[in-house]
């Protein structure tokens, strides 16, 4: 009895087993119609269409085709194979089976407006209220892109307007037919200008010192001396305006400078005579500066011009300038001018010269210029130069003072006052040049004068 009971036992174990696994399998079938009664949720790509299909997504549907989907802060329902912007929640409706999807809910509890959001990531583009196809997007960007063009085309034609091609310009330059003066052309005007009667005498001088600028050039001085410019300038240092014969001879030393065939004509049109005159006589200091300029011009390497200098008394005129007052700043060039044609003679004479230069030694031969330098006490006028303070005065005395050392010596060593003149130029050049080594300037310009002071006084030992 007992074992029967045991059997009816076990059996109704196993039914009620049967029976709760029937009852599992038939809700989880009835779970699967009826979506009120899902025990899970059911992840998105799980679902599929009422075809049996998956749904179309973002990635598998046609980029234009696609529809924009603006989500609010309220449940939404979305349509198949609508786009979702980012950062959406969705959801899956287990009472209606469908998706939806809503905005996220701000920090400060507000929301941006659809058309606020739409400006914010769309700018300017002008789209559609609802929403935007890429095809719209084409679109607009063609309308930018022509926006651009016309920008650029305006651009352009501004440009234009601004600038005239070169073709145009130079029918332009041809109409005025216009062209460049050459040098000779207005030499021409310059000299009409200065020559004419009805031009004031501001004109003439601006004529003058416009001259003078382009008569530098050995080709335009020659054609200034063939047009009779020359010939205007040496007249022009007779006028009674002091400001024309000083710019009348800033002009002639300007053409005469290293040019023989110009230095000659003037010697023979007597500018030399005309510039002793204003040196000799009571003049402005700017106009004896120019003067003695066109001297200096005329004398250097004209062997002819410096025999005439010396028979004309041109020594004795420049010597008077040391009794003068008011002239110490032509004390300076008149040294620097006999130092120059001293040096000039004794370098053509010791140098190696072939037959063609014979006659140039022969006239330097006749121009006694050193006797007539001694002879008229030039060694006693070019030491009291070394009292000046400026370097360059000093460098230029002692110079001289070399070169007529063979002719003055036995004067130097009778004037106590230039044994201490140059004794105390010795101790002030050695105490610069002593600055210069410590500069690192071991043959420097000190220096240099500190050894011509130190040879003239070995010499006149």
């Amino acid at each position: 009895m007992s074992h029967w009971a045991g059997l009816l036992s076990t059996a109704a174990r196993v039914n009620l087993l049967v029976l709760l696994v029937s009852v599992l399998f038939s809700w989880s079938s009835l779970s699967d119609r009826v979506p009120e009664f899902a025990l899970t949720k059911i992840e998105e790509s799980d679902i599929k269409d009422d075809s049996g299909n998956e749904p179309v997504t973002e990635d598998d549907a046609d980029p234009e085709d696609l529809e924009v989907f603006y989500p609010t802060h309220q449940w939404q329902t979305l349509r198949p194979g609508q786009a979702v912007p980012a950062g959406s929640h969705v959801r899956l409706n287990l009472q209606t089976g469908e998706r939806e999807a809503k905005l996220p809910d701000s920090e400060n509890g507000r929301s941006d407006t659809r058309e606020e959001r739409r400006r914010k990531r769309l700018g300017k583009v002008d789209v559609d209220a609802n929403s935007f196809t890429s095809q719209e997007l084409k679109e607009a960007l063609a309308k930018m892109k022509e926006s651009e063009k016309a920008e650029r085309k305006a651009q352009e034609e501004e440009v234009r307007k601004k600038f005239r091609p070169i073709e145009q310009l130079k029918e332009e330059f041809e109409k005025l037919n216009m062209k460049m003066e050459t040098d000779y052309e207005i030499m021409v005007k310059l000299i009409s200008k200065f020559n004419s009667s009805a031009s004031t005498l501001d004109e003439k001088v601006a004529a003058l010192y416009d001259l003078e600028y382009y008569v530098h050039q050995v080709d335009n001085a020659k054609d200034f001396l063939s047009m009779g410019g020359l010939r205007l300038v040496i007249e022009g240092l007779n006028s009674s305006e002091a400001a024309l014969k000083e710019h009348a001879a800033f002009v002639l030393g300007a053409a005469l400078s290293s040019n023989p065939k110009v230095q000659i004509e003037a010697i023979e049109g007597g500018a030399l005579q005309k510039l002793l005159v204003i040196l000799a006589t009571e003049q402005p200091l700017a106009v004896r500066k120019k003067a003695l300029f066109a001297l200096s011009s005329m004398l250097r390497h004209f062997p002819y011009a410096q025999q005439q200098f010396l028979k004309l008394g041109g020594l004795q005129v420049l010597r008077s300038l040391f009794r003068q007052k008011g002239m110490e700043t032509l004390h300076v060039r008149v040294v620097t001018l006999l130092y120059d044609l001293i040096m000039e003679k004794m370098l053509l004479e010791d140098s190696q010269h072939g037959e063609q230069m014979e006659e140039k030694i022969q006239q330097y031969r006749e121009v006694r210029l050193v006797p007539a330098v001694v002879e008229q006490d030039w060694c006693a006028v070019a030491p009291n130069l070394l009292a000046m303070p400026e370097h360059d005065t000093r460098e230029k005395v002692l110079k001289l003072v070399g070169v007529l050392m063979a002719f003055c010596r036995e004067h130097y060593r009778g004037d106590p006052a230039l044994g201490t003149t140059l004794g105390l130029l010795r101790s002030e050049y050695e105490e610069l040049a002593a600055e210069e080594q410590r500069e690192g300037d071991k043959d420097g310009y000190f220096r240099e004068l500190l050894g011509s002071i130190n040879t003239i006084i070995q010499e006149l030992r």
